[in-house]
């Protein structure tokens, strides 16, 4: 079944992260500390543990579903309705992840200490390189690009070539390399080590992603 080409590796990996997010959560008791709006860190922790799952097995099915069987088409009477729809439901779930990981970090604020000016120096320099990366897939990548058009209409893309300007002139991943890093800001401000773990857990989990979603979709579409 093409939509599950190579999806073991994906769970498989998400497994060993979860895993390995649960050892380090139960080996300090700080990470779990805290409460915001009456609600434990630990249900905040599993929320915006949930939510990058669901965004990326929402995309999966998704693109593949569409770009093998145009079955978002089907269901919605045309492409650019699909489109529309999903690209809906890509914001909300988008959004969330950075919303969650915001009321994570609230919930576990000051779990660690460190000097402010250097943490506020550090979240000051991750930033530029995400705001350069939206400028860049605005100006030069295009925001449906981003979002995934190239599953709904292959047809379009599958000539053209890799965009080399603005930030992808220094990295052809741009978005997955530096967009994530504004999630490690919530938890850099709020000294939360929640949120910062759960950070991480977003960074390593979007490159499982990558190679096992998005870069087979890629050859698919544009060939070699």
């Amino acid at each position: 079944m093409k939509i599950l080409k190579f999806q073991l590796w994906h769970f498989l990996i998400l497994i060993a992260l979860l895993i390995s997010l649960f050892l380090v959560i139960y080996s300090d008791p700080t990470i779990l500390k805290g409460s915001f709006l009456n609600i434990d860190t630990k249900i905040w922790l599993i929320i915006s543990i949930f939510v990058p799952i669901a965004h990326q097995l929402y995309v999966l099915i998704c693109w593949r579903t569409e770009l093998f069987y145009k079955g978002l088409s089907k269901v919605f009477g045309n492409t650019l309705r699909a489109f529309k729809i999903f690209k809906a439901g890509f914001a909300v779930l988008f959004v969330s992840r950075l919303i969650s990981i915001i009321f994570l970090s609230l919930s576990n604020s000051d779990s660690f200490n460190a000097n402010n000016i250097l943490i506020y120096v550090i979240a000051v320099t991750i930033s530029l390189p995400t705001i350069y990366l939206f400028y860049s897939v605005r100006r030069y990548f295009g925001i449906d690009r981003a979002f995934g058009l190239d599953h709904f209409d292959p047809d379009k893309f599958m000539n053209e070539p890799f965009v080399n300007k603005g930030i992808f002139k220094f990295t052809s991943n741009g978005m997955y390399t530096y967009g994530f890093l504004i999630l490690w800001i919530p938890g850099l401000i709020m000294m939360s080590k929640a949120a910062l773990i759960v950070a991480l857990f977003n960074h390593l989990y979007i490159w499982v992603h990558y190679y096992f979603t998005e870069l087979p979709d890629i050859k698919w579409i544009y060939g070699k």
